[in-house]
Formats: structure tokens, C-alpha cells, sequence
């Protein structure tokens, strides 16, 4: 596997990864997260444009995808519980991997990246996600408390977990 930016050509093949991962979602039993449109094309165009965006590639397609950030989260100052450290961090955001048999693995591989090329990750998930909860505790994350993000100007809890 190997992990490289997102260019603007890879848009319409990850925006289809966006709804595998919204279809796994609602396959195992996790509807709230990602709703029908999550994220939006626009978001992800932004994504792409700050050089954030990154796309896990197995055998020459794209298998996963992912948003990565080392600026400060204002979504994870405030929490109820507590952080592992207050050190530098960084931001994973809106991972999703193909349903495709292929791209087996490619959702652990994408964070052990980041881990390996930051060594403090900082992530969140809805409660109802559990594949993903087990896949961030399989991997050494520790669950740290409650995070509030602002979805259409209402807040909703997400599960906090960090590795360090």
C-alpha cells in the first residue's frame, strides 16, 4: 500500500469511497454519522485544495481515503474527559475505505501511517460506529471522553480517542 495527497483527478473515485463508507456505515447500524451526503463534494474539493486530503493506493487503486491536519482541532479544546498530553497533535477527519475485497487492511494502514509520521494522533467517532471504535482500540488508541462537533448549528457528541 501506499499513501500520496489527493489530486483533483482522484475526486469522482473518492467521492464514490465516501458512499462505501456510508453505505458500510448503515450496514452496521451506524445511519447518524455521515447521513446521505457526508461529506460534501465541496468539503472534500477544500480538502484536496489545502493539501490535506490523502488516498490510500493497493495494487494501483484507490482504496481509502483520509483527511490529515497537524493544525489545532477548536472541536477537540474542549472536552468532557481528558486528553492523553497536551502536545502537538495530530488531526485525522473523514476516513473511509472502498467496500472493495482489496481494500482489506487499508483503513489500518492509513493510521498507522499518520501515527508513524506524527506520533500523536488525535481522532473521533460516533458512538454507533463500532467497526471503527475497534478498529482505533485494535491500534493502540485510547478512548479519552466526549468531543461536540456543530452539525447544521446543533451540537452532537463524538467519541475522543488519542494515541501518543
Amino acid at each position: 500500500m501506499e499513501i500520496r495527497k489527493t489530486r483533483l483527478s482522484d475526486l469522482d473515485r473518492v467521492m464514490e469511497i465516501y458512499a462505501d463508507g456510508r453505505a458500510i456505515m448503515r450496514e452496521t447500524g451506524n445511519e447518524m454519522q455521515w447521513g446521505d451526503v457526508h461529506p460534501p463534494r465541496s468539503l472534500v474539493e477544500a480538502d484536496i485544495a489545502e493539501e490535506r486530503s490523502y488516498v490510500c493506493e493497493k495494487d494501483g487503486e484507490i482504496a481509502a481515503v483520509f483527511y490529515l491536519s497537524t493544525d489545532p482541532d477548536p472541536t477537540y479544546a474542549k472536552i468532557q474527559g481528558a486528553w492523553c498530553d497536551n502536545a502537538p497533535y495530530g488531526v485525522v477527519h473523514r476516513i473511509a475505505r472502498s467496500k472493495s475485497p482489496n481494500a482489506k487492511g487499508a483503513g489500518a494502514y492509513c493510521l498507522q501511517w499518520c501515527y508513524e509520521k506524527i506520533g500523536n494522533i488525535r481522532i473521533d467517532t460516533h458512538e454507533a460506529n463500532v467497526p471503527m471504535r475497534k478498529l482505533l482500540e485494535s491500534l493502540g488508541y485510547v478512548y479519552c471522553g466526549i468531543i461536540w462537533i456543530n452539525i447544521h448549528g446543533k451540537p452532537e457528541e463524538r467519541l475522543a480517542y488519542h494515541k501518543t
